[in-house]
């Protein structure tokens, strides 16, 4: 049966894009959303402790740039169910050759495309049809007192977002810029 799932490589290392080979006949289709046995290079001893639903319902609208700092740092595997959205992920880790590097993808149902985030990455996205909806299955449960952000429109990224921002929450709007101090997350 169908659902195999392929595991690409980005030019980040440790950032993953896993696409899904659907299998479809006349009554419909059957995809594989998570696998442990096909994602255990991956994933490793991880378990995936929470899954989480957005929905937004404006195009043009932004929501992150958000992490958790350690030790509630986390990975999360990130889908689009419903609609489409550009899907970002910045590299925050110290020492790294891809320091402050962002990689963006489409991800949409027709694509069947998952990012895998590892910990020490910012993620956001970027919604391009209305109401589009986003799996999140996370590997830490939500710490607030350990969440952080960055802006979206922060210069030392300079993140190409594909349309102009339309709508942002006050929270991801408030986030500092980054500084000559900001050095990056040790894990």
């Amino acid at each position: 049966m169908g659902g195999d799932l392929n595991i690409c490589q980005t030019q980040i290392d440790d950032l993953v894009m896993v696409e899904t080979k659907p299998y479809a006949d006349s009554r419909g289709a059957f995809s594989r959303m998570f696998c442990e046995r096909e994602l255990h290079d991956i994933i490793g001893s991880r378990q995936i402790v929470q899954v989480n639903l957005s929905r937004t319902d404006v195009v043009g609208a932004v929501r992150g740039m958000h992490f958790q700092f350690a030790p509630f740092s986390e990975m999360k595997l990130v889908r689009c169910l419903k609609g489409r959205v550009w899907d970002v992920a910045v590299d925050l880790r110290a020492n790294s050759p891809t320091f402050l590097k962002w990689h963006s993808q489409e991800l949409s149902p027709a694509n069947a495309r998952m990012m895998v985030i590892p910990e020490g990455f910012a993620h956001g996205f970027q919604v391009l049809e209305p109401s589009s909806e986003i799996l999140y299955m996370h590997t830490e449960f939500y710490a607030p007192q350990s969440e952080g952000g960055l802006r979206y429109n922060d210069p030392k990224l300079s993140i190409e977002w594909p349309l102009p921002i339309s709508d942002l929450s006050k929270k991801d709007a408030g986030h500092q810029l980054i500084d000559s101090s900001f050095q990056g997350f040790n894990l």
